[in-house]
């Protein structure tokens, strides 16, 4: 079995030490994190690659201890799917930046169209301020559900939502890492930066 500590480790590190492991063709592996995001993280990269998860929990520290079952999707293609080529990063929770209040008309509407096309972006990720757009209180969140629930995989940025001390209150998407991110964002054919 393989040991990896990433304990004091911040997002993505504790996902990249683990994949590195698993690259190597690690077949058991025991992470000790100490964060719930890392833990989410780490199990999700775990179970994506065939891996039973057993989580124990002592003070800080959270050991994940895992055991490939099964086959997951080979390292590197995430879940891009055929035919979905089009992965969107969105940085900002505005579209423009010199006026605030049309920014956020325009990006609601730019959301909302997104999510009417016949053919939806594979990946859609939010960093940076952009992350204040999954909460329940954005005027756009309705329609980031309905690209997840059309099957767009979303994804939100775990470092951004803790600087802005909203991780608990994100209501749409998967908390996630810059590695997982970036692995999903440019798997894809075309890259749409917004």
């Amino acid at each position: 079995m393989v040991i990896i500590n990433a304990m004091g480790k911040l997002c993505p590190e504790p996902v990249i030490m683990t994949k590195a492991e698993l690259d190597k063709g690690a077949t058991e592996v025991q992470v000790s994190v100490d964060n719930d995001i890392a833990v989410s993280n780490v199990t999700r990269l775990l179970e994506g690659r065939g891996f039973q998860v057993l989580l124990q929990k002592d003070g800080d520290e959270r050991k994940l201890t895992a055991k490939k079952v099964g086959d997951g999707p080979a390292a590197g293609t995430g879940t891009q799917s055929a035919g979905k080529l089009l992965s969107v990063l969105v940085t900002g929770k505005t579209l423009g930046k010199e006026d605030k209040e049309l920014g956020e008309v325009l990006i609601k509407a730019f959301l909302g169209t997104l999510s009417k096309l016949t053919i939806r972006p594979a990946i859609i990720a939010f960093m940076n301020e952009a992350v204040r757009l999954t909460l329940a209180d954005s005027s756009a969140c309705d329609h980031i559900r309905d690209l997840e629930k059309a099957g767009t995989k979303v994804l939100v940025c775990g470092t951004c939502t803790n600087h802005f001390g909203i991780t608990d209150k994100v209501t749409v998407g998967t908390i996630s890492n810059m590695f997982e991110i970036m692995e999903m964002v440019t798997g894809a054919d075309k890259i749409l930066t917004i």
